[in-house]
């Protein structure tokens, strides 16, 4: 409901999209009407308070406005609206429905700023997420309340990663914050979305690159006050997917220029770090209710992994992604939960299959150096090569698509194509209960031997 205050009409300065105007009793967050000389309005957020000073961050831009803009403060920050009817909906940055839909004045609303969970309410990570992806399930386990970036760079297809984490992961409700979209990219979510059958069960708050900037904040806030609601008071598993987090930090570093605050490391303001640790660390799983986890996209410009985006996003998060080539680096990924559920959770051959998979595929890299330098190749490099070929093919592509178990049986099918079962080093136990018999090659005699 909007405060009927007096209307200020003090506009002291504009710079761009921000004005700064003389008023009492607001906080820090709080929405205002900006009325513009031609009758158009505009909401704008309270970004920063020096005495009675306040800077609002307009969302339709400074352009047209004078010193004689009408502001009236609403005495709230932003509210979103929470129900089950937001499923299959989609949100633009200032909260309002862009799908065309009818709308929900009716509903009930929401804060979305609002402190992290208390620690006392976190269950240990014990179950995980499983989506499809072999190099995700096998190899780096997503787990329920982990919060996990994908590294990557411009031009690698990790819109199409996350999409297809997103209609495939087993989770109850799937909510997507796309931020700076060009059009192609939110079409493409949303075409995904639909055409696998999960848009019923997902919300969609979208900022496109032509949308006001300061809505490219929200998004986030928005996405997961939302997620929040259904974990707790529905005890759903939610999965929070976000793209590009570089976008949201480019967006706030924008604004903190505007503002005239110092900068730090490459233009970036100091409290980067705690800007992006306030928003994963909503990822939870709650105390007899449900589960937020996150799963972002983070750009790295130049392949730069110290670049303060990713470089700080390390700090917080529980692992990463490594996107590259269009292939999932197993060298470059790590996840930090995983070992609460492989092998406790997921067959009792998980963590040997893994490991033994990754080390074979480790020595199948040194083989291709070894023919690339024309060196002399043993049998065993041969096998090696072959295998190397096989792993890419059925396990690095991102659009293989497989359950858990038949990509561990799939990994015991490339083993048998390639070595014998002296070969492997693993356990005789496992070798002997899921080594396919009818395909065992003959062993190398140059080979390893436990």
């Amino acid at each position: 409901m909007i405060r009927d205050m007096l209307r200020h009409s003090r506009v002291l300065d504009i710079v761009g999209d921000m004005i700064r105007l003389q008023a009492r009793d607001v906080a820090l967050g709080d929405l205002a009407v900006v009325e513009f000389p031609d009758g158009e309005t505009s909401l704008a957020r309270a970004v920063q308070l020096e005495r009675d000073t306040v800077t609002l961050q307009v969302f339709a831009g400074g352009k047209g406005l004078s010193t004689d803009a009408g502001v009236r403060f609403l005495g709230h920050p932003l509210r979103v609206t929470y129900s089950k009817n937001i499923l299959g909906r989609i949100f633009r940055g200032s909260g309002e429905p862009i799908d065309g839909g009818p709308a929900l004045e009716g509903d009930p609303q929401i804060e979305v700023a609002g402190a992290t969970v208390n620690p006392m309410m976190r269950v240990m990570p014990q179950r995980m997420i499983h989506t499809h992806v072999p190099m995700i399930d096998l190899f780096n386990c997503l787990v329920e309340s982990q919060k996990i970036p994908i590294f990557s760079v411009a031009g690698e297809p990790y819109n199409e990663l996350l999409a297809r984490i997103g209609f495939q992961a087993d989770a109850d409700v799937v909510v997507f914050g796309g931020l700076g979209l060009i059009f192609d990219d939110y079409h493409f979510f949303r075409t995904a979305f639909e055409e696998h059958g999960v848009f019923h069960r997902t919300v969609m708050y979208v900022n496109q690159a032509s949308d006001p900037i300061v809505e490219r904040l929200l998004i986030p806030d928005m996405a997961l006050a939302v997620a929040e609601k259904f974990a707790v008071e529905e005890g759903r598993r939610v999965l929070v997917l976000l793209t590009d987090m570089t976008a949201y930090a480019d967006a706030m570093k924008e604004i903190g220029i505007a503002q005239e605050r110092i900068p730090a490391t490459r233009g970036y303001l100091g409290d980067l770090y705690t800007q992006l640790a306030t928003r994963y660390e909503k990822a939870c799983d709650f105390k007899g209710a449900g589960s937020v986890t996150i799963l972002t996209v983070t750009t790295m410009p130049g392949n730069d992994v110290t670049h303060p985006v990713p470089d700080n996003t390390g700090y917080i998060t529980e692992g990463q992604l490594y996107l590259h080539d269009g292939v999932i680096d197993p060298f470059g990924s790590l996840s930090r939960l995983k070992q609460h559920v492989i092998g406790k959770v997921t067959r009792e051959d998980h963590a040997q299959i893994m490991n033994t998979m990754i080390r074979f595929y480790a020595n199948a890299q040194e083989a291709e150096k070894k023919q690339a330098m024309a060196f002399e190749l043993s049998p065993f490099d041969e096998k090696l090569l072959r295998f190397g070929r096989l792993f890419r093919e059925r396990f690095m592509d991102i659009r293989v698509s497989l359950p858990l178990e038949q990509a561990l049986d799939r990994c015991w099918a490339t083993l048998a194509e390639c070595f014998a079962p002296t070969e492997l080093l693993m356990k005789q136990a496992l070798v002997d209960k899921y080594f396919p018999k009818a395909t065992e090659p003959q062993a190398d005699p140059a080979a390893p031997q436990p």
